[in-house]
Protein backbone atom coordinates (compact mmCIF):
# COMPACT_ATOMS: atom_id res chain seq x y z
CA UNK A 1 0.00 0.00 0.00
CA UNK A 2 1.13 3.54 -1.22
CA UNK A 3 1.93 6.15 2.17
CA UNK A 4 0.77 9.21 2.00
CA UNK A 5 3.92 10.61 1.70
CA UNK A 6 4.30 9.63 -1.74
CA UNK A 7 1.78 9.65 -4.42
CA UNK A 8 -0.98 7.44 -5.04
CA UNK A 9 -2.53 6.12 -7.80
CA UNK A 10 -6.60 7.10 -7.58
CA UNK A 11 -9.43 5.27 -10.28
CA UNK A 12 -12.51 8.02 -10.49
CA UNK A 13 -15.38 6.00 -11.93
CA UNK A 14 -17.18 9.52 -13.69
CA UNK A 15 -15.90 12.63 -13.85
CA UNK A 16 -18.67 14.30 -13.27
CA UNK A 17 -19.62 17.32 -11.10
CA UNK A 18 -18.35 15.40 -7.64
CA UNK A 19 -15.62 13.06 -9.17
CA UNK A 20 -14.22 15.36 -11.70
CA UNK A 21 -13.52 18.08 -8.94
CA UNK A 22 -11.98 15.21 -6.68
CA UNK A 23 -9.96 13.99 -9.93
CA UNK A 24 -8.80 17.75 -10.67
CA UNK A 25 -7.54 18.24 -7.52
CA UNK A 26 -5.54 14.79 -7.07
CA UNK A 27 -3.75 15.60 -10.03
CA UNK A 28 -3.09 19.24 -9.26
CA UNK A 29 -1.58 17.79 -5.97
CA UNK A 30 0.53 15.42 -7.89
CA UNK A 31 -1.01 11.64 -7.94
CA UNK A 32 -2.11 9.90 -10.89
CA UNK A 33 -5.29 9.78 -11.75
CA UNK A 34 -6.92 7.41 -13.62
CA UNK A 35 -10.12 8.71 -15.15
CA UNK A 36 -13.02 5.72 -16.24
CA UNK A 37 -15.36 7.08 -18.61
CA UNK A 38 -17.35 6.71 -21.79
CA UNK A 39 -15.01 6.61 -25.15
CA UNK A 40 -16.13 10.33 -25.65
CA UNK A 41 -15.77 11.66 -22.62
CA UNK A 42 -11.86 10.01 -22.20
CA UNK A 43 -11.37 11.67 -25.90
CA UNK A 44 -11.88 14.84 -24.72
CA UNK A 45 -9.71 14.70 -21.34
CA UNK A 46 -7.10 12.75 -22.94
CA UNK A 47 -6.71 16.30 -25.47
CA UNK A 48 -8.05 18.91 -23.44
CA UNK A 49 -7.36 17.80 -20.11
CA UNK A 50 -9.91 18.62 -16.90
CA UNK A 51 -10.61 21.89 -16.39
CA UNK A 52 -11.87 22.90 -12.92
CA UNK A 53 -13.75 26.78 -12.32
CA UNK A 54 -13.86 27.27 -9.36
CA UNK A 55 -13.28 30.98 -6.60
CA UNK A 56 -11.93 28.53 -3.79
CA UNK A 57 -9.78 26.42 -5.34
CA UNK A 58 -8.93 28.86 -8.39
CA UNK A 59 -9.41 28.15 -12.01
CA UNK A 60 -6.96 25.46 -13.62
CA UNK A 61 -6.28 22.54 -16.04
CA UNK A 62 -4.98 18.77 -14.54
CA UNK A 63 -4.08 16.14 -17.03
CA UNK A 64 -5.39 13.09 -16.24
CA UNK A 65 -5.23 9.12 -17.75
CA UNK A 66 -8.31 7.91 -18.81
CA UNK A 67 -9.86 4.68 -19.92
CA UNK A 68 -12.64 2.73 -20.49
CA UNK A 69 -12.28 0.43 -17.79
CA UNK A 70 -10.08 -0.68 -14.71
CA UNK A 71 -6.68 -2.33 -16.36
CA UNK A 72 -4.29 -2.56 -12.91
CA UNK A 73 -4.55 -2.36 -9.12
CA UNK A 74 -5.03 1.26 -7.63
CA UNK A 75 -4.49 2.57 -4.28
CA UNK A 76 -7.98 4.17 -4.40
CA UNK A 77 -10.62 4.19 -6.03
CA UNK A 78 -13.61 7.11 -5.65
CA UNK A 79 -17.31 5.97 -7.19
CA UNK A 80 -18.81 8.91 -8.24
CA UNK A 81 -21.78 8.21 -10.98
CA UNK A 82 -25.90 8.68 -9.73
CA UNK A 83 -27.37 5.98 -8.54
CA UNK A 84 -29.39 5.85 -11.58
CA UNK A 85 -26.28 4.31 -13.73
CA UNK A 86 -24.15 3.06 -10.73
CA UNK A 87 -24.51 -0.92 -11.53
CA UNK A 88 -23.77 -0.25 -15.29
CA UNK A 89 -20.73 2.12 -14.23
CA UNK A 90 -19.23 -0.24 -11.69
CA UNK A 91 -18.62 -2.84 -15.14
CA UNK A 92 -16.08 -0.53 -16.06
CA UNK A 93 -13.85 -1.57 -12.68
CA UNK A 94 -14.07 -5.41 -12.38
CA UNK A 95 -13.25 -6.82 -8.77
CA UNK A 96 -9.86 -8.90 -9.73
CA UNK A 97 -8.53 -5.44 -10.92
CA UNK A 98 -8.72 -3.71 -7.75
CA UNK A 99 -5.76 -5.43 -5.95
CA UNK A 100 -6.01 -4.52 -2.15
CA UNK A 101 -7.01 -0.71 -3.17
CA UNK A 102 -9.90 1.36 -1.35
CA UNK A 103 -13.51 2.06 -2.80
CA UNK A 104 -15.29 4.98 -1.88
CA UNK A 105 -18.13 5.63 -3.18
CA UNK A 106 -18.76 9.47 -2.77
CA UNK A 107 -22.97 8.90 -3.97
CA UNK A 108 -26.27 10.04 -2.55
CA UNK A 109 -28.08 7.48 0.01
CA UNK A 110 -26.99 4.67 1.53
CA UNK A 111 -28.13 1.56 -0.04
CA UNK A 112 -25.27 1.89 -2.65
CA UNK A 113 -23.10 0.78 -0.07
CA UNK A 114 -24.33 -2.88 0.40
CA UNK A 115 -23.94 -2.69 -3.24
CA UNK A 116 -20.03 -2.35 -3.32
CA UNK A 117 -19.93 -4.28 -0.05
CA UNK A 118 -20.80 -7.86 -2.09
CA UNK A 119 -18.98 -6.49 -5.64
CA UNK A 120 -15.52 -5.68 -3.47
CA UNK A 121 -14.03 -7.26 -0.58
CA UNK A 122 -15.80 -5.27 2.44
CA UNK A 123 -12.46 -4.85 4.14
CA UNK A 124 -11.58 -2.06 1.17
CA UNK A 125 -14.87 -0.28 1.24
CA UNK A 126 -15.14 3.12 2.81
CA UNK A 127 -18.40 4.58 2.73
CA UNK A 128 -17.95 8.49 2.39
CA UNK A 129 -20.39 11.88 1.82
CA UNK A 130 -19.57 15.08 0.24
CA UNK A 131 -21.41 18.05 0.33
CA UNK A 132 -20.50 20.46 -2.79
CA UNK A 133 -21.99 22.28 -5.09
CA UNK A 134 -19.95 21.02 -8.49
CA UNK A 135 -21.71 20.44 -12.13
CA UNK A 136 -19.99 19.03 -15.03
CA UNK A 137 -20.96 21.84 -17.66
CA UNK A 138 -19.27 20.30 -20.63
CA UNK A 139 -16.85 17.16 -21.02
CA UNK A 140 -14.18 17.40 -19.00
CA UNK A 141 -15.75 21.48 -17.38
CA UNK A 142 -16.20 21.60 -13.75
CA UNK A 143 -17.71 24.51 -11.79
CA UNK A 144 -17.65 24.81 -8.45
CA UNK A 145 -20.11 26.59 -6.62
CA UNK A 146 -17.18 27.95 -3.55
CA UNK A 147 -19.15 26.93 -0.82
CA UNK A 148 -16.72 24.45 -0.11
CA UNK A 149 -16.39 20.78 -0.23
CA UNK A 150 -17.15 19.28 2.58
CA UNK A 151 -16.13 14.91 2.42
CA UNK A 152 -16.76 12.79 5.78
CA UNK A 153 -15.69 9.40 5.04
CA UNK A 154 -16.22 6.20 7.58
CA UNK A 155 -16.05 2.69 7.55
CA UNK A 156 -17.30 -0.19 10.25
CA UNK A 157 -14.95 -2.77 8.15
CA UNK A 158 -11.89 -1.31 6.68
CA UNK A 159 -9.00 -0.59 8.76
CA UNK A 160 -9.13 2.88 10.67
CA UNK A 161 -5.54 3.03 9.69
CA UNK A 162 -6.31 3.21 6.18
CA UNK A 163 -9.75 5.42 6.72
CA UNK A 164 -7.15 7.35 8.06
CA UNK A 165 -4.46 7.81 5.40
CA UNK A 166 -7.46 7.89 2.72
CA UNK A 167 -8.41 10.83 4.17
CA UNK A 168 -5.28 12.72 4.70
CA UNK A 169 -4.63 12.51 0.75
CA UNK A 170 -8.29 13.57 0.65
CA UNK A 171 -7.22 16.45 2.65
CA UNK A 172 -3.64 17.41 1.56
CA UNK A 173 -6.01 18.56 -1.88
CA UNK A 174 -7.87 21.49 -0.17
CA UNK A 175 -10.90 19.38 0.68
CA UNK A 176 -12.02 19.54 4.16
CA UNK A 177 -12.11 15.96 5.49
CA UNK A 178 -13.47 14.26 8.30
CA UNK A 179 -12.90 10.75 9.21
CA UNK A 180 -16.26 9.41 11.22
CA UNK A 181 -16.72 6.61 13.62
CA UNK A 182 -20.10 5.73 12.97
CA UNK A 183 -20.37 5.03 9.39
CA UNK A 184 -24.31 5.04 9.92
CA UNK A 185 -24.49 7.96 11.39
CA UNK A 186 -22.91 9.87 9.03
CA UNK A 187 -25.00 8.41 6.08
CA UNK A 188 -28.35 9.16 7.76
CA UNK A 189 -26.56 13.26 8.69
CA UNK A 190 -26.90 13.33 4.66
CA UNK A 191 -29.41 12.09 3.87
CA UNK A 192 -31.42 14.13 6.26
CA UNK A 193 -30.53 17.13 4.96
CA UNK A 194 -30.38 16.08 1.37
CA UNK A 195 -33.84 14.19 1.23
CA UNK A 196 -36.13 17.02 1.84
CA UNK A 197 -33.98 19.95 0.40
CA UNK A 198 -33.33 17.91 -3.24
CA UNK A 199 -37.34 16.82 -2.93
CA UNK A 200 -39.22 20.07 -2.25
CA UNK A 201 -36.56 22.27 -4.35
CA UNK A 202 -37.53 19.64 -7.23
CA UNK A 203 -41.18 19.45 -6.92
CA UNK A 204 -41.39 23.27 -6.25
CA UNK A 205 -39.19 24.70 -8.89
CA UNK A 206 -37.55 26.90 -6.04
CA UNK A 207 -34.49 27.42 -4.22
CA UNK A 208 -33.42 26.52 -1.09
CA UNK A 209 -34.70 30.18 0.20
CA UNK A 210 -38.25 29.41 -1.16
CA UNK A 211 -38.28 25.91 0.03
CA UNK A 212 -37.59 27.23 3.85
CA UNK A 213 -40.26 29.78 3.70
CA UNK A 214 -43.33 28.85 0.85
CA UNK A 215 -43.05 25.45 2.19
CA UNK A 216 -41.42 25.19 5.54
CA UNK A 217 -44.45 23.20 7.26
CA UNK A 218 -43.84 20.41 5.02
CA UNK A 219 -40.44 20.64 5.13
CA UNK A 220 -40.58 20.44 9.16
CA UNK A 221 -43.13 17.65 8.91
CA UNK A 222 -40.37 15.41 6.03
CA UNK A 223 -37.70 16.26 8.90
CA UNK A 224 -39.39 14.82 11.56
CA UNK A 225 -40.61 11.42 10.08
CA UNK A 226 -36.66 11.21 8.76
CA UNK A 227 -35.63 11.46 12.37
CA UNK A 228 -38.23 8.95 13.27
CA UNK A 229 -36.76 6.31 10.74
CA UNK A 230 -32.94 7.60 11.44
CA UNK A 231 -33.68 6.78 15.12
CA UNK A 232 -34.60 3.61 14.76
CA UNK A 233 -31.36 2.85 12.50
CA UNK A 234 -29.44 3.58 15.31
CA UNK A 235 -28.73 7.32 13.68
CA UNK A 236 -30.82 9.92 15.54
CA UNK A 237 -30.90 13.36 13.88
CA UNK A 238 -30.22 16.59 15.66
CA UNK A 239 -33.08 18.66 13.69
CA UNK A 240 -32.19 21.67 15.58
CA UNK A 241 -28.65 21.68 13.89
CA UNK A 242 -30.32 20.67 10.93
CA UNK A 243 -32.42 23.60 10.51
CA UNK A 244 -30.01 25.87 11.55
CA UNK A 245 -27.85 24.64 8.50
CA UNK A 246 -31.03 24.71 6.32
CA UNK A 247 -31.66 28.52 7.34
CA UNK A 248 -28.29 29.70 6.86
CA UNK A 249 -27.50 28.36 2.85
CA UNK A 250 -27.84 30.88 0.92
CA UNK A 251 -31.56 31.65 -0.65
CA UNK A 252 -30.09 31.12 -4.22
CA UNK A 253 -29.43 27.45 -3.54
CA UNK A 254 -30.02 25.02 -5.87
CA UNK A 255 -30.12 21.12 -5.80
CA UNK A 256 -28.32 18.95 -7.93
CA UNK A 257 -31.77 16.82 -8.10
CA UNK A 258 -33.33 20.15 -8.84
CA UNK A 259 -30.93 20.93 -11.35
CA UNK A 260 -31.03 17.37 -13.24
CA UNK A 261 -34.77 17.65 -13.37
CA UNK A 262 -34.57 21.03 -15.46
CA UNK A 263 -32.01 19.29 -17.68
CA UNK A 264 -33.92 16.21 -17.97
CA UNK A 265 -31.90 13.73 -16.76
CA UNK A 266 -32.85 10.99 -14.90
CA UNK A 267 -33.59 11.86 -10.98
CA UNK A 268 -32.03 9.84 -7.87
CA UNK A 269 -35.89 9.71 -6.26
CA UNK A 270 -35.36 5.81 -5.59
CA UNK A 271 -31.97 6.35 -3.86
CA UNK A 272 -33.01 9.03 -1.65
CA UNK A 273 -36.52 9.08 -1.17
CA UNK A 274 -36.89 5.57 -1.98
CA UNK A 275 -34.34 4.14 0.83
CA UNK A 276 -35.88 6.42 3.30
CA UNK A 277 -39.10 4.59 2.85
CA UNK A 278 -37.76 1.02 2.92
CA UNK A 279 -36.03 1.94 5.65
CA UNK A 280 -39.48 3.09 7.46
CA UNK A 281 -41.35 0.07 5.90
CA UNK A 282 -38.99 -2.15 8.07
CA UNK A 283 -39.43 -0.53 11.00
CA UNK A 284 -42.91 -0.10 10.61
CA UNK A 285 -43.17 3.49 10.92
CA UNK A 286 -45.46 5.42 8.59
CA UNK A 287 -43.86 8.15 6.41
CA UNK A 288 -46.99 9.36 5.10
CA UNK A 289 -45.40 13.31 3.98
CA UNK A 290 -42.26 11.95 2.72
CA UNK A 291 -44.24 9.39 0.60
CA UNK A 292 -46.32 11.30 -0.98
CA UNK A 293 -43.67 14.08 -1.23
CA UNK A 294 -41.55 10.84 -2.83
CA UNK A 295 -44.41 10.57 -5.52
CA UNK A 296 -45.28 13.47 -6.83
CA UNK A 297 -41.46 14.18 -7.48
CA UNK A 298 -41.18 10.76 -8.93
CA UNK A 299 -44.05 11.72 -11.28
CA UNK A 300 -41.83 14.82 -12.59
CA UNK A 301 -39.10 12.07 -13.59
CA UNK A 302 -41.70 9.84 -15.01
Amino acid sequence: MTTTSTPWTVAVLGPGGVGGLCAGLLARAGHRVICLAREETAAVLDERGLTVRSPEFGDFTARVETDTRLREPVDALIVTPKETGLRAALDRVPPEAMGDGLVLPLLNGFEHVGVLRERYPAGQVVPGTIRVESTRVAPGVIEHGGLGALVEVGSATAPHARVAALAEVLGATGLTVRVRDDETAMLWGKLSFLLPIALLTTRYGVPVGGVRTEHRQRMLTVIGEIDKVAAAEGAPVDTEALLAFVDAAPAATRSSMQRDAEAGRPLEVDAIGGALLRAAARHGIAVPETAGLVAEVGALGA
